[in-house]
């Protein structure tokens, strides 16, 4: 009998590379997905795995519908993707970040204590939660301090994710999850907007991009490695909270220039501040400009994540690094550009 996993926010990045790896694992994998008036299934469809989901219209906003569909679905693993995931989107919507991403994890936990508290559950938490860190790295006890509606929702989803573990003897774990990109990654993410734009400038079909703060730093790691932590904590012996990551920080100037690195393109920058200016060494063509209305309200300088104990207690670790993973996404949209 096949194991039955059920994912909310089926069709983002994280959500197609877990159900293609559920799916390479043999369970029967239903994923949820938000009501629009076109649903977009892009991801599914690159990844070719479609038409082997059952896809349900989910709302995390309505307690009915999740508890239906868990009765329904009869589900073993629950892992909950969905969320209002954009930071600078949060600034704007704070409201509907808070239901969504905060409250929207309570609702679907109710769902599984009513329908079968035995159902074991993944909080897909995030770096964010850390903020204006602490301490360097940060691990599963550094002391949250999130800088945006987003963080602050993930914070409420996390600790009630641990309330319903220790309430209900839920099987409830949350993966604090450091930044993980991919091909599949978003336009709106600064990762993709930098491989799409690169890969536009070298085909010609682009003189220029604008982007926000340069010199925040971010551990990034590849989505398909993450999943598979994910997978992993699930099949743990007890719930717990861990910090998935690579230990490493770069800027987001460093990943612009990876990008025209591999190339064939040398950036030169000058100017400070907001008229700071990514030049074309060879050319002098100006390909990189700063617009400050990126700039987050409250900005999130630098995150570096310790997995030391996923390592030791799950066996996990990255297998894609930051290099490889800009040219990997970089080569990814070459492809499609062409």
């Amino acid at each position: 009998m096949k194991k039955i996993a059920f994912i909310t926010g089926i069709t983002g990045q994280d959500g197609a590379y877990l159900a293609e790896f559920l799916l390479n694992k043999e369970y029967a994998v239903v994923g949820g997905f938000r009501r629009l008036s076109t649903p977009n299934f892009s991801r599914l469809d690159e990844l070719g795995i479609t038409n082997r989901i059952r896809l349900v219209e989910t709302d995390l906003l309505d307690t009915s519908n999740l508890t239906r569909i868990i009765m329904e679905v009869r589900p073993q693993e629950v892992y909950n993707l969905g969320a209002q995931s954009f930071v600078a989107h949060s600034f704007k919507n704070p409201i509907l970040t808070g239901n969504v991403t905060g409250i929207g994890v309570t609702n679907l936990l109710e769902a599984i204590r009513i329908v079968d508290p035995g159902i074991r559950f993944y909080q897909a938490s995030t770096s964010e939660l850390f903020g204006q860190a602490r301490e360097f790295p940060q691990n599963e006890n550094t002391p949250f301090y999130p800088r945006s509606p987003y963080g602050v929702a993930k914070l409420y989803g996390h600790w009630i994710t641990i309330n319903y573990r220790e309430s209900y003897n839920i099987f409830a774990s949350t993966g604090i999850l450091f930044n993980h990109e991919s091909p599949l990654r978003g336009i709106e993410f600064v990762t993709r907007k930098i491989t799409d734009a690169v890969a536009r400038i070298q085909l010609g079909k682009l003189d220029h991009f604008e982007i926000g703060t340069l010199d925040v730093k971010r551990d990034w790691g590849y989505a398909k490695d993450f999943v598979e932590g994910m997978w992993l904590m699930m099949q743990h012996d007890v719930p717990d909270n861990f910090v998935l990551a690579t230990n490493e920080s770069h800027s987001v100037r460093e990943w612009i220039e990876v990008c025209f690195n591999y190339v064939g393109k040398r950036i030169v920058w000058e100017g400070i501040g907001i008229k700071e200016l990514g030049k074309d060494e060879e050319t002098g063509k100006v390909v990189v400009k700063i617009n400050p209305e990126f700039y987050r309200p409250a900005e999130v300088e630098s995150l570096i994540g310790d997995y030391s104990k996923a390592k030791r207690e799950l066996g996990w670790e990255p297998n894609v690094r930051y290099k490889e993973l800009a040219e990997l996404m970089l080569r990814a949209d070459l492809e499609k550009q062409k």
